[in-house]
């Protein structure tokens, strides 16, 4: 009879108590509901084997609500840099140009992957536009040293990408003299992952991470299209020579918020 009436009490504090029906979070800001975001942003390329790029743009949100966005990603591929193997690539091209005959086995063997300058036939991202959707199933609060409380969140991102790529151009003769690059556009998936740390009421630091995988002829190689299953080089430029890239950004942003007061719950 007593643990009947423990349980009976127990519900009716439940049901009847001063937290009945209450939310499970009061005065929340609500830092994106019904808000414009526009975010100013630089992205690095990483893992890149043969040119670094470094691309400036912005990322445009309005968020439907606190927790869904729809926007877009663009970017412009400003600076490109080769890397280390690309240095020690053309270091050797240029010796065996100065010291071996165009008929000898070393540079007749390499005389349609290397031109005369190694770093000009190297492929590019020129730009990227991507609409997205943004999901932001996670926020709170961070702590450094017990002492500084900044308001954050966790978001993802998903959506198309059209990619603006130079690349070397396609060739079918003559290939050891044709170095040239031609522009296409590749479409891709896009997604990813990002924080942003809230400045104020209308500011935030962000920071994201962007897949973008798709297939191209990052060092202007021929790599495949002849022998069996065509896995063997054919002496022609072509889209067969595109290899699968796992493609990756990190990114950098500040962003400003419209209206710049934000709403905040009951």
């Amino acid at each position: 009879m007593g643990l009947v009436t423990e349980r009976a009490e127990a519900q009716e504090i439940l049901l009847t108590g001063p937290l009945a029906g209450a939310p499970a979070v009061r005065k929340l800001r609500l830092y994106r509901e019904k808000r414009i975001e526009v975010a100013p942003a630089v992205s690095f390329t990483l893992l890149d084997e043969y040119q670094r790029e470094i691309l400036f743009g912005a990322r445009l949100n309005y968020n439907l609500t606190d927790w869904l966005a729809i926007g877009a990603f663009g970017a412009y591929g400003a600076i490109k840099m080769p890397t280390g193997l690309s240095d020690k690539i053309q270091d050797v091209n240029e010796a065996r140009r100065a010291t071996q005959p165009p008929d000898s086995t070393d540079r007749r063997l390499t005389a349609v992957n290397l031109g005369p300058d190694f770093k000009e036939q190297l492929g590019g991202m020129d730009w990227v536009l991507a609409p997205q959707i943004t999901g932001v199933p996670f926020r709170g609060k961070l702590a450094l040293f017990q002492n500084i409380y900044v308001d954050t969140d966790l978001y993802f991102f998903a959506g198309p990408a059209f990619i603006g790529v130079s690349e070397r151009k396609d060739c079918a003769n003559d290939c050891a003299l044709q170095f040239d690059k031609a522009s296409r556009v590749a479409v891709a998936p896009t997604f990813g992952l990002g924080f942003t740390f809230y400045a104020n009421k209308w500011n935030a630091l962000g920071f994201e991470w962007r897949a973008l995988p798709f297939s191209w002829n990052t060092g202007g190689f021929d790599t495949k299209g002849g022998g069996k299953d065509q896995e063997f080089p054919d002496n022609k430029i072509d889209d067969k020579d595109r290899q699968f890239r796992f493609n990756q950004f990190l990114t950098v942003s500040w962003n400003f918020y419209f209206p710049q007061q934000y709403r905040v719950s009951e």
